[in-house]
Order: structure tokens, then sequence, then C-alpha cells
């Protein structure tokens, strides 16, 4: 625990220790990993409802800022005593600044993981939008049975896949599981746009919307609804801290979240496009749920249920990753005078079980990824990625921001502020008219 400030320190990779330093390659897995969980699902659902010109600048625009507040954390970081958000917010504004950290990572990894499930238990055991109803693989290929339902087949997901790897003490240790992921995240795009590069020779795409169309049913404002479904894309700001410091070089971190980035935005460009071609006004908020439609040929069926078994398989190996920093700031919040974690085997595995059984009775009553999005990323998410930076520059408690540190940090938050209220205030007016 930091004499300073009151919080757990992780073990740090020590060069005498005998210990491997974590990688920069590594880092950039773990960092993409984060990047590109349920995010990139909603993705063609954004450009749906904006169009493609504005969802394109949109992604740019946040993943540019996500860069940029990274960058404000952890000059930060480095510059007190601390190695954690929560530390870090405590140095600017005490223990109230750590909490609303600790509280917002709760929510947002909990939402994540949450959202990971729901679509597992989408593509497994398939969903009912009104009278659509869609099949999932185990039911398209076996047919419809107690065992594949919802409960059991993410109840069966959940033990034998996802509890092994949330036993993992260290980041670095899941390095591996993220290169696979990343490499599933990559087959996953590429089949989309295969698909979508032959339906779009054979005519058979639907004409994109350039930009949004707005009449009776769609106003301006209702655009920024979308813009929270971004910021959640964008927003892995609670595992910097971990993967950053077991980086020799605080440089490292730098170019790993660059190259993570500029990735992440690619493969959000590409699927988000194909998706919406393939799909077009009738893409779901959940693209996984549009490819259990009948395919023209054998072949094109292989590859539907390619594309589900690839992205499945991805998300459940972001799962473990996504809730190490979970697990970390709620031990940090409700035992923080106690010993690390890392070092007592009954409370990480307490901790760890009871995270699973939330997760898994959540994932079983909510039925829909949307609103998930909607609520994490226009509040929650957008503080953790850009209001809270912006606030500790603009704090500048150890005395480094500069003026134009400051500039950009004030408009960062403004910016923030402005669409979440907007978009926030849009979705209770479409509620309330029903």
């Amino acid at each position: 625990m930091s004499p300073a400030t009151g919080f757990h320190v992780p073990l740090l990779p020590d060069s005498n220790s005998g210990k491997k330093q974590a990688t920069v390659s590594g880092a950039v897995f773990n960092v993409a990993t984060s990047i590109v969980g349920a995010g990139i699902m909603s993705i063609p659902a954004t450009l749906k409802v904006v169009g493609v010109v504005p969802a394109f600048a949109m992604i740019l625009i946040v993943a540019v800022l996500a860069e940029i507040s990274v960058e404000f954390l952890m000059r930060f970081t480095h510059s007190g005593e601390t190695t954690t958000y929560a530390g870090v917010m405590n140095e600017a504004f005490g223990r109230v600044g750590a909490l609303a950290v600790q509280i917002c990572v709760i929510i947002t990894n909990t939402g994540g993981l949450i959202l990971f499930l729901i679509i597992t238990g989408d593509v497994l055991s398939g969903k009912q939008n009104g009278e659509e109803v869609h099949l999932g693989i185990l039911q398209q290929w076996f047919g419809i049975h107690w065992w594949n339902s919802r409960e059991i087949a993410l109840l069966v997901t959940v033990v034998v896949v996802m509890l092994p790897l949330n036993l993992y003490r260290h980041v670095e240790s899941l390095k591996f599981s993220s290169a696979v992921s990343t490499a599933l995240a990559v087959i996953f795009v590429g089949i989309c746009s295969g698909l979508g590069i032959v339906a779009l020779v054979q005519g058979k795409t639907q004409t994109p919307k350039l930009y949004p169309k707005l009449d009776d049913q769609t106003s301006f404002f209702d655009l920024f609804t979308a813009v929270p479904v971004v910021v959640t894309a964008f927003t892995f700001h609670f595992n910097v801290h971990p993967i950053g410091f077991e980086l020799a070089k605080q440089s490292d971190m730098t170019k790993a979240v660059r190259i993570a980035l500029m990735f992440c935005a690619l493969l959000y460009f590409t699927i988000g496009l194909f998706g919406y071609l393939l799909f077009g006004d009738s893409t779901e908020s959940d693209i996984l749920i549009n490819f259990d439609q009948n395919a023209d040929s054998a072949m094109g069926y292989v590859f539907n249920s390619l594309v589900r078994v690839s992205y499945v398989l991805h998300i459940m190996l972001v799962f473990p990753l996504v809730n190490f920093s979970l697990r970390t700031n709620l031990d940090e919040l409700l035992f923080h005078k106690k010993a690390l974690l890392i070092k007592d085997n009954k409370r990480f595995v307490i901790l760890t079980l009871v995270l699973l059984v939330f997760c898994y009775l959540a994932a079983i009553a909510v039925p829909d990824i949307w609103y998930f999005f909607q609520f994490m990323g226009s509040t929650t998410a957008v503080c953790l990625a850009f209001i809270f930076p912006g606030m500790i520059v603009l704090r500048n408690a150890s005395g480094i921001s500069s003026s134009r540190d400051k500039f950009i940090a004030l408009s960062m938050i403004i910016l923030a502020v402005i669409t979440s209220v907007i978009a926030i205030s849009a979705n209770i007016y479409n509620a309330v008219r029903g």
C-alpha cells in the first residue's frame, strides 16, 4: 500500500527480481483486446443511425481523444507516487475522486461483462425480437433442446471457459489469450468484409446512407444517442495502469496505445461499413444476430457460422481482461485496508465467483445490448475516458500542466458533457414519447 495515497500498489516488474518484464507486443494485444470487446458489435448499427460519414468521423475523433486522455493519465500518474487510476485521482481530488473512479470502473466493467454474456447467449441460443426469431448456432446445428437454451449454454460457458481464465493473477499472463482474441477479431472482420464484397459484386447489398435522414421519426438530437456507443467502444482506461506498469518504460505504453488505437479504429471502420452494407436498415444492435439468416449456398452458411463462432470466442477471451480491473477496483473499494488481493487466495476466489454469478444472472435477465451501451457511454464510460483525465490536468496537483494541456483538457470535458447530456435527454424523451 502506498504511504502517500493509501491505495494498494501492484507488484511491479523488477529488473533484479528475475521476473520477466512485459513486452510492447503483449501490451498492444492486451490494449487492443480491452478496446475491441462488445463495442464492435454495435458499430454497424451506429452507421444505420447517423450515416456513414458522421460515424467514421465520430470513430476518428473519439480515437484521437482517447489517445490524448491516456497520455494525460499516464503522465500525471508517473509524476506522483501511485500506480493506479484511483490513486492518481486521489492525489488530485482526495478520497472522493478515488471513489468516483472506482464506482465508474465497477459499473462500466460490470456492464461490459454482462454485455459479453448477452452476446454469447445471442450467438449460442438465439434471440426473439418481437415476432422475429433468430436461432443460435447450437439450435441451428442440433435443433432446439433444453440443453442449448440460453440459461444452460451460458452456464456451461461461464464454468468451463471463463472461470479458469479469470483465475490468472497477472495481466501479462493473459497476453497469449489476448493475442488469440485479437486474431479472432481480425478473422471476424475479414469474413464480414469478404461477405460484404461478394454481396456488393453480386448487387445484393443495400445502399447505405452517407448522412443521417432527419424526419418526423428522427430528430437532430436523436443522432447524439449513437455517440455513447462509440465512446464505450473506445473506453479501455480501466486497464491502462495494470498494463502500463508491467512495462519497463512509460514510452512503451504510449507506443502500445497508439498502435492498438490505430488497429482498432481500422477494425471499426471496416466492420461498420461492410456490416451496414450487408444488412442495411435491418442491422440489429448486435450484428451477430443478423448472421442467422439463410445463406444462398452451403459455403455461405459455413461463413455465417464462422463469423458468429469466431467472435463469440473472441469475447470469451476478452472477458477475463475486463474482469481483471473490475475485480481489482472492487477489492480496493471494499478491502483497501487488507493485504493485496493477489496475496489472499480466499478473497481472490470469492470475488471472482461472486462477479461471475452476478454477471450470469444479469445476462439472463437483460434482453438487449444497446441499452447498456447508451447508459454506460453517457455516464461512467465517458467519465473514465475523458472527464476524469481532463479534470486531473486542470487540477494540476503535480504542477506539470501546460496552458495547451489545460485548453485541450477543458475542451475535452465540455465536449463530453454536452454530448452526454444531449444523448441522455434524447433517450429520456424518446422513452416518454413511447
